[in-house]
């Protein structure tokens, strides 16, 4: 069965490194614990006497004095390691903490977890081709030497980068190593740990290399991993959740998020609110616990990114200027028939396009299989539609040598349908109402990816109300927007007023519009 030695990074609350301590171990794990050399001795006292009788506990021999950023955090990491490594040797995992990680599942899941695959947990992407690094310096943590703390001595750091640069005192990565990136919160097993150990006492060079490296502790032991274990072997991935706000800083999670958390396909969370008292409980006793099963749905980060967003309007950028200054031209004709029912919307696209001389097509802006003639490659993605809209529609336009055109688009894009209306041409736009039951609206949450089938029905509870509103927001916003030609169908209409609405719409018949949506399945879901 997994023994896990976790090792644990530490300055500050001994309290609570004390309660974490006695915890982990309570369930049969151990742990070592690195206490900051720079933080208070009486704190470190303390934790030493609290934990002195618990065999479970050893401490690292020497405390470094860390600083973000910097080789310290990766020696202290080696240094708890090496006490781990020799006080632990029924240990069969080691498992990287913080004094902000607490558990989201019991022991017993976490053990089952651990023995259910031969493998390594660890982020490790290709340091130069991947976009895990979003902003700052790249290359320049490693070709150059640091000896400065960006966040405390940034005028320092910055002029040494520059010096550097300017007298080409670049240095070389080792060349056996393809250096990787990624979350420094991982889970090795005990002979991974051991080849690296072994490797640190062999490789000086490498370990010089990356002594004056910055923020190593996202490099090192990710660039090892992969060098000494065979990738069958390793999975790209941690097992302690976290999130980043859109400015990059850490989410914080307090009492009421304890369901999301335990949702979550990880076996422990952070950063955990130093006020969330109720939940750092919870958690607490939960991984002691026996028999808890846990129905994971994994929706977090979806979850999190779609209720932070909700209020949020943002500006696009300035039109081009051969969107703005080109007409699709006063003659014609563009229909926009929007539904947050797509499947709806593209029926009644297909019933016009079958049953009258206007050629229509679907939400060509949202989905990339939407089917369109080939026009040079403008067509390709979404993204691409999206940006040359103007030129696209044009080109649609000429494809079907028609002067009208029917285009579904989603509710949400209010500033697309401006941007036509914008246009000299005549802009008609239908919105098609539909019913939102429990059900679909639950349907809904599972496709966009904020709810899965076991998730706890309290989170759904609260999800379908924030769901029902976004949709009667959106549709609102079209009508607060107060467009010209604006026609609305409505489901529970009847078929004379959908029918003269629809004719309104397209400029037919009214026996005509009544033949269009002479069908059954038209609502359907």
């Amino acid at each position: 069965m997994a023994r896990i030695a976790y090792i644990l990074l530490c300055h500050k609350d001994p309290e609570g490194v004390i309660a974490q301590a006695e915890r982990l171990t309570a369930a049969g794990d151990y742990i070592a614990i690195h206490f900051d050399g720079r933080a208070s001795k009486d704190d470190f006292a303390r934790i030493r006497t609290a934990l002195a009788a618990n065999r479970s506990v050893t401490f690292a021999r020497r405390r470094h004095k860390c600083g973000w950023g910097e080789w310290s955090l990766v020696a202290a990491t080696l240094e708890a390691i090496r006490a781990a490594t020799t006080a632990f040797p029924r240990a069969t995992h080691f498992y990287m903490l913080s004094g902000d990680c607490m558990p989201i599942k019991s022991a017993e899941y976490a053990h089952a977890f651990l023995d259910a695959e031969e493998a390594d947990y660890i982020e490790s992407f290709d340091f130069f081709t991947s976009d895990w690094i979003k902003t700052g310096i790249k290359a320049e943590r490693l070709i150059y030497r640091h000896y400065f703390n960006e966040r405390t001595q940034k005028a320092l750091f910055y002029t040494s980068i520059a010096w550097q640069r300017k007298l080409g005192l670049t240095r070389r990565i080792p060349p056996d190593l393809t250096i990787q990136i990624g979350s420094q919160w991982w889970c090795l097993r005990r002979r991974t740990v051991e080849f690296i150990l072994d490797f640190v006492a062999r490789r000086r060079d490498v370990m010089r290399f990356f002594r004056r490296s910055w923020i190593p502790d996202e490099t090192f032991f990710q660039t090892l991993v992969r060098h000494l274990v065979p990738e069958h072997e390793i999975r790209t991935r941690p097992l302690t959740f976290l999130m980043f706000t859109d400015y990059g800083m850490p989410v914080t999670f307090h009492d009421d998020q304890h369901d999301l958390l335990l949702a979550q396909d990880y076996l422990f969370a952070r950063k955990i609110s130093p006020d969330a008292l109720g939940l750092k409980a919870r958690l607490g006793a939960l991984y002691t616990a026996e028999g808890v099963q846990f129905a994971i749905s994994g929706e977090g980060r979806e979850l999190f990114r779609f209720l932070t967003g909700r209020g949020r309007i943002g500006r696009r950028f300035a039109p081009r200027f051969w969107e703005t200054e080109t007409s699709l031209g006063r003659e014609r004709t563009l229909l926009l028939l929007t539904c947050k029912k797509w499947n709806v919307a593209k029926r009644l696209a297909e019933r016009i396009r079958q049953l009258s001389p206007i050629p229509a097509t679907g939400y060509l802006f949202n989905e990339a299989d939407t089917p369109l003639p080939d026009l040079g490659g403008i067509q390709t993605t979404p993204e691409k539609r999206t940006r040359h809209r103007r030129a696209l529609v044009r080109m649609l336009f000429d494809y079907w040598k028609s002067d009208r055109l029917l285009l579904c688009i989603d509710p949400g894009s209010v500033d697309l349908m401006q941007d036509f209306y914008n246009d000299r041409l005549t802009v008609r736009l239908m919105e098609v109402e539909c019913e939102f039951t429990d059900a679909y609206l639950l349907g809904h949450a599972r496709r966009i990816g904020l709810s899965a089938p076991n998730s706890p029905a309290e989170s759904v509870d609260k999800l379908l109300p924030t769901l029902r509103y976004d949709l009667r927001y959106e549709s609102d916003r079209i009508r607060d927007a107060d467009f010209a030609n604006f026609h609305r169908l409505r489901q529970s209409a009847s078929l004379a007023a959908n029918a003269a609405a629809l004719a309104a719409f397209l400029g037919v018949t009214a026996a005509e519009a009544e033949a269009i949506l002479a069908t059954d399945t038209l609502f359907l879901d």
